[in-house]
């Protein structure tokens, strides 16, 4: 079991969550369910991280003074130990989450205080104890972010703490451009992209070539594959494809890639080796599936 702790640097956001059995009808109205929850990708998989074992997870993040009290206390109760930056002039992202009959999300998103995570919301002292350091690629879109971001990535570095990044956003992703993100990224020795953001990132059609490309500069790649399980690559070949597990009556993807990083970092932390943390990403992203939102289920 590896001694130390998980601090995810990442987001908070505030989720609203519309599942409509019916095809969205332009300039009317179309029936849902909708809920307001908390989420964020960063905050997601360090709930999730918990959820999945780890005893000591972290998280940075930003967020407004409009929610952050509902916010820290829901962080809390999932076990997770709050370091949140709260912003006085912008309120907390929010994302409206259309979820059709299928489960699959479309998002809209108003990233508020996220990107505005600044350095001075940064101290070294946050990797005390900590064996791993996850950093929410949303953070990697704006400059001010990007900047908190890359300050700790290089401590880390600096005291030889493995870093691992997830690419968060393919329809953002696009907009930075996959160099631009690559170079940002140097330094992490794992990648965890869905299979859209590994082809964005590589320009490869197939998730396996990509996975194989992208493991040549982090070292390690898991890349999700949703229903199709995920990917496991490592210096420039595919190493195992661990399919998915099962699930009956899917009601929402929102949170499921979030739910595989945390189940995978936490299988890490206890001492599993890839294979493993990858079945363990994959269980955690068929319970995700099963519940409205991101955020672990009670």
């Amino acid at each position: 079991m590896t001694d130390g702790g998980l601090l995810v640097v990442g987001d908070v956001v505030t989720d609203v969550v519309a599942r409509h059995g019916t095809a969205l009808v332009r300039g009317t109205d179309t029936a849902a369910r909708i809920h307001t929850l908390p989420g964020g990708a960063g905050a997601n998989v360090a709930c999730w991280a918990a959820r999945s074992g780890c005893a000591d997870v972290r998280l940075l993040a930003r967020v407004g003074a409009d929610s952050a009290d509902w916010h820290r206390d829901a962080l809390r109760r999932a076990g997770v130990r709050c370091l949140l930056a709260v912003d006085d002039d912008v309120p907390t992202a929010t994302v409206v989450a259309l979820v059709d009959s299928d489960a699959e999300r479309t998002f809209l998103t108003d990233s508020g205080a996220v990107l505005r995570l600044s350095p001075d919301d940064w101290s070294p002292s946050m990797l005390d104890g900590i064996a791993h350091l996850h950093l929410s690629g949303y953070l990697l879109f704006a400059a001010t972010s990007r900047a908190t971001a890359l300050l700790a990535l290089r401590e880390a570095r600096r005291r030889r703490i493995p870093v691992s990044i997830d690419p968060a956003s393919a329809g953002f992703l696009a907009q930075l451009g996959a160099d631009r993100f690559l170079a940002a990224a140097e330094g992490a020795g794992l990648l965890l992209p869905n299979a859209d953001e590994a082809r964005l990132l590589t320009g490869l059609p197939e998730p396996a070539d990509a996975a194989a490309k992208l493991s040549l500069q982090a070292g390690r790649v898991a890349v999700t594959l949703g229903e199709g399980g995920a990917l496991l690559a490592a210096g420039g070949a595919v190493t195992r494809h661990v399919p998915a597990v099962r699930v009956r009556g899917a009601v929402d993807s929102t949170g499921a890639g979030d739910a595989f990083t945390g189940g995978f970092l936490a299988a890490h932390l206890a001492g599993a080796d890839d294979a493993s943390a990858v079945a363990a990403g994959c269980r955690a992203g068929a319970e995700a599936v099963t519940t409205v939102g991101g955020r672990p289920g009670p």
